[in-house]
């Protein structure tokens, strides 16, 4: 008989062709787990039914601005950094500052908000970083954070700015 002496687990070779896999599993789904952490998606909010509520404000939102005739011509100026919106509605007159909102379709963190100052009787004008690709936008009076949802009437639409600088903004009727 042979006597052998043992070797301690690490050098056997039998030892390492069963562990490797099992490592190799572990360390990929590490990886897995923070590509997934990282790079989540937005979640559901909490409370869906303050949401519900003001979704169906919304829908209030698009319908006056549908019964008061509301379009709004959108003209962006990529070389002088301006946008500039002609509002027109032969009902209600038109307010001193209006609100551009431009939500990026993939990364809220890209969202933007543009305030729009009055220039003549329906024109407004403001200075505005260079965007590209597409956007939702929203157009609503007024100044405040949160006019989207406190504003009388909003007009949307979705701009592709590779495509071209101007578009007509009117009322999402259901």
């Amino acid at each position: 008989m042979q006597d052998r002496s043992a070797n301690p687990w690490y050098r056997e070779p039998w030892a390492w062709f069963v562990l490797t896999p099992l490592i190799v599993v572990v360390i990929v789904s590490l990886s897995f787990v923070t590509v997934a952490v990282r790079h989540a998606d937005d979640t559901v909010i909490d409370n869906y039914y303050k949401q519900g509520r003001m979704i169906n404000q919304s829908l209030e939102q698009d319908k006056r601005a549908a019964n008061w005739q509301l379009q709004a011509q959108l003209s962006w100026d990529s070389a002088e950094g301006r946008v500039e919106v002609e509002l027109h509605s032969p009902v209600i007159p038109a307010p001193e500052e209006l609100t551009l909102w431009l939500d990026h379709p993939f990364e809220e963190s890209m969202d933007a908000r543009v305030l729009l100052k009055k220039v003549s009787a329906t024109g407004y004008r403001a200075d505005s970083p260079g965007f590209e690709h597409q956007w939702y936008v929203t157009l609503v009076p007024g100044s405040a954070d949160e006019g989207r949802t406190d504003s009388p009437w909003r007009l949307r639409g979705e701009i592709n700015f590779d495509q071209r600088e101007q578009w007509t903004l009117s009322p999402a009727v259901p």
